[in-house]
């Protein structure tokens, strides 16, 4: 595991007592999908760095926003210059809390929320997401889909391109964690 996501664990989680387990992955794949009548926009990163301590029931997420690629060159140069401004907000990020605990250690799908605080373009909202966690073999998967409001991240849209992107994003996520060591 990279350095980042042992900041990012230590920063989000502070001191952890000796019992609890960390599951992390640093690449979670993050899609996002805008549809209108006009045009259908879509951008891909597979290198999103998440953190669950089974413990608390904690988690944290993190996305570099220039990790987004898109079938488009030019609509990625928009997307980081003019729509997220990737200088000033570089990462668009996720903590929060299940509401409902789980047990890590067993086989199973759990339909679960997760309450906490959404942060994209430097605008922080109280959000609860829902996912699923399923576990095959001891092994975590988390997946989720839900939908972010341009006008609540404070994310505007030019006039020239209106109609062409959606007032509402759908994000999906998916990620396998791992123990971490």
């Amino acid at each position: 595991m990279n350095r980042k996501l042992v900041v990012l664990a230590t920063l989000m989680f502070g001191t952890f007592s000796s019992f609890a387990q960390l599951l992390s992955t640093s690449t979670s794949r993050v899609t996002f999908f805008s549809s209108t009548p006009i045009e259908d926009i879509k951008a891909e990163a597979n290198s999103g760095l998440m953190v669950v301590n089974t413990q608390t029931q904690a988690i944290a997420f993190s996305v570099n926003n220039e990790s987004f690629s898109f079938p488009n060159k030019l609509m990625q140069e928009h997307f980081n210059e003019k729509y997220m401004e990737s200088e000033l907000y570089p990462k668009s990020t996720f903590t929060g809390k299940l509401a409902e605990p789980i047990d890590w250690k067993s086989d199973g799908e759990h339909t679960v929320n997760v309450v906490g605080k959404l942060k994209i373009h430097g605008v922080e909202q109280d959000r609860t997401i829902q996912g699923t966690i399923k576990i095959v073999g001891g092994v975590p998967q988390i997946e989720s889909t839900f939908m972010v409001k341009n006008a609540d991240h404070n994310i505007k849209i030019l006039k020239s391109v209106i109609g062409k992107i959606s007032d509402e994003i759908e994000v999906k996520i998916a990620a396998t964690l791992a123990p971490k060591k």
